[in-house]
């Protein structure tokens, strides 16, 4: 959905002095040809700019790569001949240790020998990085949420938003917004990154289409990958390579399915208690559930669930907050407690209530089902 408001004179001569004040440099960022622009409105520090004079080291054929087929394995196994040079914040470390991508169904993660303390500072510059803004950043936890963003490159191009660029951006809307959560695990070799979409789309609320409300679309999962892609390259991997790697990880079968006939609404995941505690954590955080805490030695995830029929109620924007649009909408929130327990070579998923009751009710299947759906 592609809205504008009407040109009026005086929009007509906001236009003029715009197109004035913006000059070359913003026509320069809508020429780019990047199908992902996100932009927040938190302030951002300016990248460090590389001396003219390594610039020039860089143009010389004899610290250029070598040509020919290049694999992930091969890369990884080769000496590394660069000249070790002082590395800024806006350049990829030389040594990255071991990367990988694994995938289960339509889960994709980031496999990595480096601890998450060392990981974090990088995580939380990506996404600085590519305009966002960062809602929670929370290390102790291991969890970090943008801030709501429209994608910008879905604007329509044409000849005037080419001349004057973002200044005026808020004639525009795409209807849509996203939002990510990346959470990172240790493992006892390093670490592993999910990261996780959310959308929301702005649709009519009336037939006269005279008011409009924000209602959740369905995660993106390209989106998903093309963000780990993203983040491969920022940890020093070749793009052609990253992009290879995230594409062709091997998929696995099916390793879930709800159990009957079980005091508690429980799923059963055909993985150890560790593999099953990190993927239980991106399928909530796809799901939508807001995790509010979580125990990893009792396996216990504590979770926010409203009813769907009131999820289209929620707006990425403070004016819901403003004008307390919602206040109806703490009624239907309800606590959970999501319990993951080892059951052999195998892992029980199961709801249980904020009491920490076994939970087998309508809420607490649905529960289960969304979550099924991401763990098989």
């Amino acid at each position: 959905m592609i809205r504008s408001h009407a040109v009026t004179p005086i929009r007509a001569a906001a236009l003029g002095l715009a197109l004035t004040l913006t000059g070359c440099s913003t026509v320069e960022n809508f020429l780019t040809g990047d199908k992902l622009d996100y932009r927040s409105q938190a302030a951002k520090t300016a990248p460090l700019e590389v001396p003219p004079d390594l610039n020039q080291l860089a143009r010389e054929t004899r610290y250029q790569p070598q040509t020919g087929v290049v694999s992930a394995n091969a890369m990884q196994k080769q000496p590394s001949t660069a000249i070790a040079v002082p590395t800024s914040s806006s350049t990829a470390p030389v040594a990255i240790g071991d990367l990988r991508i694994e995938r289960q169904g339509n889960q994709r993660w980031l496999v990595s020998s480096l601890p998450p303390e060392k990981l974090w500072p990088q995580l939380r510059q990506f996404w600085q990085e590519r305009g966002f803004g960062l809602a929670l950043d929370n290390a102790e936890i291991g969890v970090m949420e943008t801030e709501w963003a429209e994608n910008h490159a879905k604007l329509p191009q044409d000849f005037i938003r080419k001349a004057i660029g973002s200044v005026l951006d808020s004639l525009y809307s795409t209807g849509e917004r996203d939002r990510f959560r990346t959470r990172i695990e240790r493992t006892p070799t390093g670490s592993e990154v999910f990261i996780s979409h959310r959308g929301m789309v702005e649709v009519y609320t009336s037939e006269r289409k005279e008011s409009t409300a924000w209602q959740a679309r369905p995660s993106d999962h390209n989106l998903e990958a093309e963000f780990l892609t993203r983040l491969l390259v920022k940890l020093g991997a070749k793009e052609e390579v990253a992009r290879a790697t995230v594409a062709n990880a091997p998929d696995q079968p099916a390793r879930a399915r709800i159990l009957k006939d079980q005091a508690a609404a429980t799923v059963e995941v055909d993985d150890n208690f560790d593999r099953s505690w990190r993927r239980v954590g991106l399928a909530l955080d796809r799901s939508g559930f807001t995790v509010e805490d979580r125990d990893r030695t009792a396996g216990l995830y504590f979770v926010r669930y409203i009813d769907p029929k009131f999820a289209n109620q929620e707006e990425p924007g403070f004016f819901s907050k403003l004008f307390g649009g919602d206040k109806d909408k703490t009624s239907q929130l309800q606590r959970y407690r999501v319990a993951v327990k080892t059951a052999g070579a195998k892992t029980l998923v199961s709801v249980q209530n904020s009491a920490g009751a076994a939970d087998n009710g309508e809420a607490a299947k649905a529960i289960v089902a969304r979550l099924n759906d991401e763990l098989k």
